[in-house]
Order: structure tokens, then sequence, then C-alpha cells
């Protein structure tokens, strides 16, 4: 992976942001189009790697351990193992994690209404 150059006009404009905003920072967090959705899923209970692809049957194996490990890095999600044969992992949230469920959920309410053309 190519190295950040932390003084680049586009890394001064994204702190500045960051700092000014912080739907900015949620959103460097949890952007993007599967982060939500794999939230929303473990928001219910603790999920397996294949209850999570089967929830989500549209991600590919290689976005959902992507985004599962930087969910994981940025403390949102803990993944725990057991030392078994075969390996037996779980995914759950984190309490930071944990207190994104009212804005996920918040976000899954208003799709709903927006759907049912309730905004219209």
């Amino acid at each position: 992976m190519a190295a950040i150059k932390e003084s680049s006009t586009i890394q001064q404009n994204k702190k500045l942001a960051l700092d000014l905003c912080p739907v900015t920072y949620v959103m460097e967090k949890i952007g993007g189009y599967w982060k939500p959705i794999i939230l929303y899923h473990l928001s219910t209970s603790d999920k397996r790697y294949s209850e999570l692809k089967r929830a989500i049957p549209a991600i590919t194996e290689k976005m959902l351990i992507q985004h599962l490990k930087q969910l994981e890095n940025d403390g949102l999600v803990i993944r725990t193992a057991k030392p078994v044969v075969p390996p037996h992992v779980t995914y759950n949230l984190s309490q930071s994690g944990k207190g994104l469920i009212p804005v996920i959920h918040s976000m899954a309410e208003w799709a709903f209404k927006e759907m049912e053309g309730e905004y219209k």
C-alpha cells in the first residue's frame, strides 16, 4: 500500500473536515456501501462469518473480509476466535459499535419510510 503524505493538501483538508464536522468523523468510520449493512446485521446478535455472508449474499468474500478488518481496526467490531479445529470465529459489536445502533436503526427507519413514499 502506498504511503500517505501527511502534509498534502488533501490530507490537511480531510483533517480540517474531521475536526470541524462530527458527521465527517462518523462517515470516516462507517462510510461506504457495506459497513452500515454489516453493522445492521451485527446489531441484532453476534454472528459468525458464514452467517454474515448468508445475511448479505451480494457482498463478495473479499469485501466482507476487508470491511470486517476495517471495522475491527476502528474499534467498532470485536473478532473472537476459539482455538478449535475447524476455527470458530464470531463477530460482535464493541461498546463503541453498540453506540452506533440507534444511528443504524434510524437509517433503517428512514429507509422504510422513504421507500413507502411517506416523505413525498
